[in-house]
């Protein structure tokens, strides 16, 4: 089944993202137990996608999200403003001075060293987006008068509450009734299901959300969480990839859902914090394609990595290029954008055509 995508001349949006976005407190170097001092950032599974489609890739995007109103919730809009992400669909909830009716949520995230890996610690719990329900946003009026070649979302957004999950499943339904593309990242995060059903909700949810999809994003953890298909014939514990054990599991995965169009699948083999192997295959129209390959890849900073090989993806597509071209979009800004700070990405779509043609890290002057 081929994608087919809106024109842009019919549309106000190439993509538009809905799910939570939060400050970052970045500890540098340090520990987050250890800190004294935070650097600040702006982040989200969806989110991250709309802004890296924005800076790197030029397209017109918009995140819908809801955030307190007080002094952090500006915060976060004025980091969002910054990205060039369409900001005017945000939902400012009433703040009542301590949080007791919302709040907005935090990220603390360490970024790991050697044998002691990235660490992230989440304190989003009442949280504005998580309150988010299907009428806060009138989706008739976006995807029908206004627009969206495409329409992203993910398991992180649908773990916040019942609220959220049935938001998804509202605007997906609109989505499709237009015409625009559906994407989700499974995104699975087992402290967001701990206390909320745990796995079997994870599953329960996912599965509810799947047949409205038309491109499925994840790693092989997210498909067997979220979906409940196994990796067969690789042995995880060595750490070691087997694309064709990978490709194997994806293909049964879209032939269990016919309506997605596409399944992608990152590939991570983690070697230490700082240096991984990178890579991703996708099932597409009865075939296996296999990206490059990025081996014993210097991180700076994973947090967003998938994120960022979605929005590249996503790029390719909307832009018409072939299935192995976008894949391989996908993989390079996603290497890049582990490379700088932040769950965002800080690349160029000139540094990922070169990287995809070979440049080195030789300085440039």
């Amino acid at each position: 089944m081929s994608i087919k995508i809106r024109p842009k001349t019919d549309c106000a949006y190439d993509l538009v993202a809905l799910g939570e976005v939060m400050l970052r407190l970045d500890p540098g170097d340090m520990r987050v137990k250890n800190a004294r001092s935070f650097r600040v950032w702006e982040g989200g599974g969806e989110y991250n996608v709309a802004r890296g489609l924005r800076r790197c890739f030029g397209q017109r995007t918009a995140i819908l999200t809801a955030f307190a109103d007080n002094e952090v919730g500006r915060l976060l809009e004025d980091l969002i403003l910054q990205g060039g992400v369409d900001s005017s669909f945000i939902k400012w909830k009433s703040f009542d001075g301590v949080g007791r009716n919302c709040r907005n949520g935090l990220n603390f995230t360490e970024r790991g060293f050697g044998v002691r890996g990235a660490l992230g610690v989440s304190d989003r719990g009442n949280t504005a987006a998580s309150q988010i329900r299907p009428e806060d946003f009138d989706f008739e009026d976006l995807f029908g008068k206004r627009g969206v070649r495409w329409f992203h979302t993910g398991g992180i957004f649908a773990a916040l509450s019942d609220t959220t999950a049935n938001t998804i499943i509202e605007a997906l339904k609109i989505a499709k009734k237009y015409g625009t593309v559906v994407s989700y990242d499974l995104n699975y995060r087992p402290s967001l299901w701990k206390n909320f059903g745990g796995l079997e909700k994870a599953q329960e949810v996912n599965k509810k959300i799947a047949p409205y999809v038309d491109v499925m994003i994840g790693n092989e953890e997210d498909f067997s969480a979220c979906l409940g298909f196994e990796l067969e014939g690789a042995d995880i514990s060595l750490k070691k990839i087997d694309p064709a054990a990978y490709g194997s599991m994806i293909k049964k995965v879209a032939e269990a859902y016919p309506n997605f169009k596409l399944a992608a699948n990152t590939l991570r083999e983690v070697k230490t914090a700082g240096i991984n192997d990178w890579s991703a295959i996708c099932y597409y129209d009865g075939q296996i394609y296999e990206g490059i390959k990025f081996e014993n890849l210097e991180i700076y900073d994973r947090i967003g990595g998938g994120d960022s090989f979605a929005s590249g993806l996503i790029y390719g597509l909307l832009e018409g290029l072939s299935t192995g071209e976008s894949l391989n979009y996908g993989i390079a800004h996603g290497a890049l954008a582990m490379t700088s700070p932040g769950d965002t990405s800080m690349a160029s779509l000139e540094e990922v055509r070169e990287l995809l043609a070979g440049k080195t890290a030789r300085v440039q002057r």
